[in-house]
């Protein structure tokens, strides 16, 4: 049996779903009932879906279309984007989604995270971070979709998080987003030696191999994709997919 997760990562902008590079760029890859009616027929182990805009336009998360998508979702659902009160993630939770993921507001009110935690329980509190690389090499949090970068480094805010009782960390590469050249090994291990929860890794998936790198070398509990599974050859044309379950356990075994 495979232990660990492979989770299609999908980004939500107005009613569709879109891929972006760098945090930018965003392309059109559909509609999001479409693309989880494919993940269900593929089995996908869970899906994250992510409001890319919810906190930048600073308005609350799209309760009718996350009902619409947990209606059709077959396998565990986490929701990030616009999250910052407990009636928030009350209501997200009561049409069917499994998990949340704060990041923005993690960082101002990290408290949030733990009365989230004492409040609706560790296992369904996801502590999400976008990291990125600074001129000199450092490793920062960014926050507001990738648009604001803080002073916050990556390891202690992890470990904050963890200490607030968040079940999972979401980490987040905005210099390898959308670029399919791998995930960034140095900065998962860093974030992984640092805490005991579970590590969700995204940003770079380029191939099957890559997954087996963040776990294999990186200490990753599961991974995560948003380009690998939307596009498909040079020309990156839009066809979803998803390893069958054979390919998953030769590349992970």
């Amino acid at each position: 049996m495979l232990k660990t997760r492979v989770i299609p990562c999908l980004l939500l902008k107005g009613q569709g779903l879109v891929k972006t590079v760098k945090f930018k760029y965003p392309t059109y890859v559909g509609d999001p009932i479409n693309a989880i009616k494919i993940f269900n027929e593929k089995e996908a182990d869970e899906l994250i879906l992510l409001d890319i805009t919810a906190t930048i336009e600073d308005r609350r998360p799209p309760f009718e279309l996350i009902l619409n998508i947990a209606s059709e979702c077959f396998m565990p659902l986490c929701y990030g984007g616009g999250i910052r009160s407990l009636e928030d993630i009350r209501k997200i939770f009561s049409i069917g989604v499994e998990k949340v993921a704060v990041n923005t507001y993690a960082v101002e009110n990290p408290q949030f995270i733990q009365r989230a935690a004492d409040s609706f329980g560790s296992q369904s509190i996801v502590a999400a971070m976008d990291v990125k690389k600074t001129l000199v090499g450092d490793y920062k949090v960014c926050t507001y979709s990738g648009t604001k970068t803080t002073d916050v480094d990556p390891v202690t805010h992890a470990v904050q998080m963890a200490a607030m009782g968040c079940g999972e960390i979401f980490l987040n590469s905005v210099d390898r987003d959308g670029t399919l050249s791998g995930y960034d090994i140095d900065l998962i291990r860093k974030v992984v030696e640092a805490v005991s929860i579970p590590v969700i890794t995204s940003g770079g998936a380029g191939s099957l191999a890559d997954f087996a790198d963040a776990v294999n070398n990186g200490g990753a509990s599961a991974v995560a994709a948003g380009s690998l599974f939307v596009f498909h050859g040079k020309h990156r044309a839009v066809l979803i997919s998803y390893p069958s379950r054979r390919e998953l356990e030769e590349t992970l075994k």
